[in-house]
């Protein structure tokens, strides 16, 4: 297939997308290995998505949270390794422009509101361990809704500059994206537009909104239920409460960990290869670890599914 190397964006119609790798043999290990982390992603948290309507006992605002977080890894999921599986399948690695530019948007959207939630999540701790006379009463529906609300609408509005100013560049040194997905880093790096202005937006708008804001409030309504949990007199309660705490610690720590090493440098000092593999990390183990970590292993889950295999034989029996 003809790669161009210097053209204007106007005659460039499709972007390439590279892919992990070029061996054949490694790419049908890939693909399976991609499709299995995508229906496992897919099934656990639809898994959690099913439960939370069916069982009343689950309508609690951590879960609902969970399905907020469980619908964003779906879609995340979906919108990143759609191009590794349709690629292999159609043996066709090309994507318009347009079409880049908005798996891009929506990447970006997404992924921001993932960490707006594990910041309201995080909040919704607190309140449980350090307020837990008064949780009902701060943590109603109408609370929940908001929370929820913002987390997806700021999402949004933080990327849709990003948008805008894609939209905007006039020309790209070649058309192959060095990545499995389209990515706003391998763009940039293609781009012979001027591209300062975004740069400082994902420097300034990313650290501040995104990753500093969300990361601070976790981390003080961390320190308000550590110290909270210190005062547990029982051993296997505190034992209980830091394991809950720790679990989520894990996942901030390594989505903001891989996030910061993708996104908050200047392009020209970014390594497309490494930034391919903690993609990849972030792509398949977060959304992987989620309901593993948060719900799967959960008591009130695991009960919540032994109810509804229960209910589901005995409707089978009295059909019988």
């Amino acid at each position: 297939m003809k790669v161009m190397d210097h053209t204007n964006v106007s005659e460039t119609k499709y972007f390439i997308i590279a892919g992990i790798s070029d061996v054949p043999m490694i790419q049908i290990v890939i693909f399976l290995l991609v499709l299995l982390i995508y229906l496992f992603t897919v099934g656990g948290n639809l898994t959690i998505l099913l439960l939370f309507c069916l069982d009343p006992q689950l309508h609690t605002p951590m879960y609902f949270f969970l399905c907020n977080l469980s619908i964003l890894d779906i879609s995340c999921s979906t919108n990143n390794l759609n191009n590794v599986l349709i690629s292999f399948i159609s043996g066709d690695n090309r994507v318009s422009v347009l079409g880049c530019i908005v798996q891009i948007f929506i990447f970006l959207s997404l992924t921001c509101g993932e960490v707006l939630v594990l910041a309201a999540m995080s909040y919704d701790r607190y309140v449980a361990i350090c307020n837990p006379l008064s949780y009902h009463m701060i943590m109603d529906c109408r609370t929940c809704a908001i929370l929820a609300i913002v987390c997806w609408l700021l999402g949004t509005l933080e990327s849709i500059p990003i948008l805008v100013e894609l939209i905007r560049f006039s020309c790209y040194k070649s058309n192959v994206v060095n990545h499995f997905f389209c990515d706003i880093m391998p763009v940039l790096k293609l781009s012979c537009s001027d591209a300062h202005f975004l740069e400082l937006y994902i420097l300034t708008v990313g650290v501040v909104i995104s990753a500093f804001t969300p990361f601070l409030l976790t981390f003080v309504s961390y320190v308000f239920i550590i110290a909270a949990i210190l005062k547990i007199r029982s051993t296997s309660g505190r034992h209980k409460a830091f394991y809950t705490c720790s679990s989520h610690l894990t996942i901030v720590i390594l989505l903001y960990t891989t996030l910061a090493i993708q996104y908050m440098r200047p392009h020209s000092l970014v390594n497309l290869d490494s930034n391919k593999l903690m993609s990849l990390f972030n792509t398949a183990a977060v959304p992987i670890l989620n309901p593993l970590i948060y719900s799967l292993k959960n008591k009130d889950v695991k009960a919540a599914f032994r109810r509804r295999m229960k209910f589901k034989n005995m409707t089978a029996e009295t059909k019988a």
